[in-house]
């Protein structure tokens, strides 16, 4: 595991040096399944025009709304869940975001492509200042152009697997406010460690970007409070690497939605997602990327059913809260089946 130094000017990122760069483009250790042209075009058409129906909620679905005074006056290790993979935490007196996406839709247009369920609990403009913005990687529904530039006054630092943080630079982020880690580098900011750890998973947001950038999950530590943040991923070893490494966690942060056994190499399913979550050696498991997006073939509360009867199963905490409920990292509640009552 190699230190990063956290001084304001960085150089930039030497791709070649990184043992996932290879020919120009990152890799995985293991190959990712190549997708034929016929089955890549029925899925296509799949997607667009013969989704089975409930993917969508039919009404609302429950959202706290949030203030600034009322995250001013959160307690420290405060956490809050804004929607889909974005999570809000205030640690060290500072607060934190994970893949900031406030965006109505999660694509390079905002009149065509997957919709919001919900308005995020709290508008950028008021949110407190940032301390750090952690990234997982550029897909849209992670890396959200609209909301990294509202952020970036109000954001003081943006951590990014290698190759992201120039795509923020290249849109007008101040270079000195970004640091990007290759896998198992750490940087500590403000007290608090982070380190860039392995994901299975891919890059791009065009035709022409494909693998470009990293992708990575992030370990956070703040003193004796261990965070995992898996991003996204698919289901490998690297995840009892990680545990032996870091673990064990108070709470993982874990993918659980968006999936599909076509795309299982890098989209974890419910069983697989609640595996990782003890390979990490995990105390509370908290199932994120989901109840925001329409990004499958999937009912939309399937992910929460799935995770909720495993975790029942193997007698693993589960937290389930509402967007924009408050749960404290030191002892969080179990939260409530609020997707039941959609």
């Amino acid at each position: 595991m190699t230190a990063v130094s956290s001084c304001p000017q960085r150089r930039l990122p030497a791709y070649a040096e990184s043992p996932q760069h290879r020919d120009g483009r990152f890799r995985n250790p293991s190959p990712r399944p190549a997708m034929g042209f016929l089955a890549g075009l029925k899925l296509f058409w799949t997607v667009l025009f013969d989704k089975p129906r409930g993917t969508v909620p039919n009404q609302p679905i429950p959202v706290r709304a949030m203030t600034f005074s009322q995250l001013d006056a959160a307690p420290d290790r405060s956490l809050f869940r804004l929607g889909h993979s974005t999570v809000l935490m205030k640690l060290r007196g500072e607060f934190w975001i994970t893949d900031p996406v406030f965006s109505k839709r999660a694509s390079p247009f905002q009149w065509l492509g997957p919709a919001r369920f919900h308005a995020p609990p709290i508008g950028i403009d008021d949110l407190p200042p940032i301390a750090g913005v952690i990234l997982s990687h550029n897909h849209y529904d992670h890396l959200d152009r609209h909301a990294v530039m509202a952020l970036a006054d109000k954001a003081r630092r943006f951590i990014t697997p290698l190759g992201v943080g120039d795509q923020l630079i290249a849109w007008g982020i101040d270079a000195s406010k970004v640091e990007q880690l290759d896998w198992w580098q750490s940087t500590t900011v403000e007290g608090l460690h982070l380190t860039a750890t392995p994901a299975q998973h891919f890059s791009g947001r065009g035709l022409t970007d494909s693998d470009r950038s990293l992708w990575a999950s992030w370990v956070i530590r703040d003193d004796d409070l261990r965070v995992f943040f898996s991003g996204d991923t698919g289901y490998f070893d690297g995840f009892k690497t990680i545990g032996e490494k870091f673990g064990p966690f108070d709470i993982t942060l874990m993918e659980t939605g968006a999936y599909n056994e076509r795309w299982a190499y890098v989209h974890m399913q419910p069983e697989e997602t609640l595996q990782a979550h003890l390979d990490l050696k995990g105390r509370h498991l908290l199932p994120i990327h989901n109840g925001t997006f329409d990004l499958s073939m999937h009912v939309w509360q399937e992910p929460f059913e799935r995770i909720a009867a495993l975790a029942a199963a193997q007698g693993v905490s589960l937290i389930t809260p509402e967007m924009g409920e408050h749960v404290d990292m030191r002892a969080p509640h179990s939260g409530s089946a609020w997707w039941r009552m959609v």
